[in-house]
């Protein structure tokens, strides 16, 4: 990404997560960046070429960061730690993105078609670290793909509760009791 591609997309998230997808505006996006409308255009032909790659791009590198990170652990239940750890860190360096993302999840036109698909493959990428899981016997076998979803949304459980509580001076706290949940589940 190039620093005026990277300066737009970055301008462009905050423009969406202050005002929404039907609020937000190309002569913004390029005011905020500090560039040229014609320089904005060279690069994106429209708002909705803007927000495929923003969540292309955003979705791309939260895959990449959560893979990098459970790989780099030996453990299974340390790669799915890793997992919790990124996935939170990433959304507390990011609220603007995870804000748009989860905003735009719901509907049925294209871009949200498309930004579920991009949920889809990262959600797929949790589920091969729970199937790894699966089949060494540290988690009960199950339905992968009902299993990843459910693992997905406790993250983002997490992710909403440190959002609103301001709380990750201390997520490994966090990912702890988040593992011990998803792990013991919360019955006596």
């Amino acid at each position: 990404m190039n620093k005026t591609k990277k300066v737009i997309f970055e301008t462009a998230i905050k423009e969406f997560s202050q005002n929404g997808y039907s609020g937000a505006t190309m002569d913004n996006i390029a005011e905020s960046a500090g560039v040229a409308k014609g320089t904005l255009y060279y690069h994106f032909k429209s708002k909705e070429e803007i927000f495929k790659y923003i969540i292309t791009a955003g979705m791309g590198l939260m895959n990449e960061e959560v893979k990098n990170a459970a790989d780099s652990q030996e453990d299974i239940l340390n790669k799915l730690r890793a997992i919790c750890k990124v996935q939170l860190e990433m959304v507390h360096r990011n609220r603007d993105f995870f804000k748009v993302v989860m905003s735009q999840l719901w509907g049925q036109e294209l871009r949200h078609l498309e930004l579920r698909e991009s949920i889809k493959r990262y959600i797929s990428v949790i589920e091969t670290y729970l199937n790894e899981a699966m089949e060494k016997g540290v988690i009960k076998k199950g339905e992968p793909s009902f299993f990843s979803y459910a693992f997905f949304g406790t993250l983002c459980s997490a992710a909403v509760y440190e959002l609103i509580n301001n709380d990750l001076n201390n997520v490994d706290d966090v990912i702890e009791s988040l593992m011990e949940y998803v792990l013991k589940g919360i019955q006596l």
